[in-house]
């Protein structure tokens, strides 16, 4: 059954851009803060006229609907893609094998289907496994946005402006079905780069997924210390900003790591080694080599902040 609720913006205003782009009903399937936060972009640019969420946490949708987010719900995922112009995809990537064995029969033969999942070559891989083929309507995308918080209520408007997002279409996706993707993304302020999937993994694994496990990994060994509540007392602003990640979804990131594990050993490994020879050079007092290593970071990351649009 599908909750309907009241509408929350004027159809005029939404009319406009939803014909412009050719869809008027998107079915959000994970209304989080990724999902939230694109449901509140659309809807603010008036670009649809009608946001359907789906999702397992009854009281997270209807905390949805009541902030404006999404129109109404559905917990049947194949209720709630039915008639849908555009599908969008955003739950852990360990969950949408399952999603789209749900949804493959009950879509209509339109409908454009979109993804936020953090790793893509296992996304399209899952696609062609359900499918037996990858749909021409069927285009991956990543968003490279998001916080450490979670849920709808951590969702806004804004997220995605000025931030990239990553589509990887394949030789078989519609150029009429990545130009709908396209326009919608860049319609809320973001970046749209257009990449391999496979290089796609290999630089979030290096830029994101390596972060996060670091992260995790750095917090986890301290909490194991006698003198835990010490040095979580006295951390500096260098522990607060370089940990920060690892208040992020456990789950979610568990089924990242492990959908990228090929790329990210790889990143681990070249990570490790010089980490390594860092060990090496503090043990031998080889200050020359440390302050090499901290020059070139330093170089590069302010090379890279100066770069990055405000």
């Amino acid at each position: 059954m599908i909750h309907q609720a009241k509408k929350m913006i004027e159809q005029d205003d939404k009319a406009a851009g939803s014909e412009q782009l050719g869809i008027k009903r998107v079915c959000i399937i994970g209304v989080g803060l990724i999902g939230g936060s694109f449901a509140r972009a659309i809807r603010q640019a008036g670009l649809v006229e009608h946001i359907i969420g789906c999702g397992r946490n009854t009281e997270n949708l209807k905390k949805a609907v009541a902030l404006g987010v999404i129109d109404d719900y559905s917990q049947d995922v194949s209720e709630a893609v039915k008639d849908a112009d555009l599908v969008f995809i955003a739950t852990p990537v360990g969950s949408i094998k399952a999603i789209l064995a749900q949804i493959k029969n009950s879509l209509k033969e339109s409908a454009i289907i979109t993804d936020a999942g953090s790793t893509k070559v296992s996304v399209i891989h899952a696609v062609k496994t359900i499918f037996g083929y990858i749909p021409e309507n069927f285009v991956p995308g990543h968003p490279i946005a998001g916080t450490e918080n979670s849920g709808v209520e951590a969702s806004f408007a804004k997220l995605y402006q000025a931030h990239r997002i990553i589509l990887t279409p394949l030789k078989q996706t519609s150029a009429q079905a990545l130009s709908v993707v396209t326009r919608l993304w860049q319609a809320i302020g973001a970046y749209v780069v257009l990449m391999d999937a496979q290089h796609h993994d290999s630089v979030l694994a290096a830029t994101s997924h390596l972060p996060h496990l670091l992260a995790f990994s750095l917090v986890n060994t301290l909490t194991t210390l006698d003198e835990k509540q010490e040095i979580f007392e006295n951390a500096a602003g260098g522990f607060r900003d370089f940990t920060r990640i690892a208040s992020s979804d456990p789950n979610m990131w568990q089924d990242i790591c492990l959908a990228n594990k090929h790329a990210l050993l790889t990143h681990l490994d070249l990570f490790s080694s010089d980490l390594d020879a860092l060990r090496e050079a503090l043990k031998q007092d080889d200050g020359d080599y440390l302050n090499k290593i901290f020059t070139r970071a330093k170089a590069s990351r302010d090379e890279f902040m100066a770069k990055k649009p405000t």
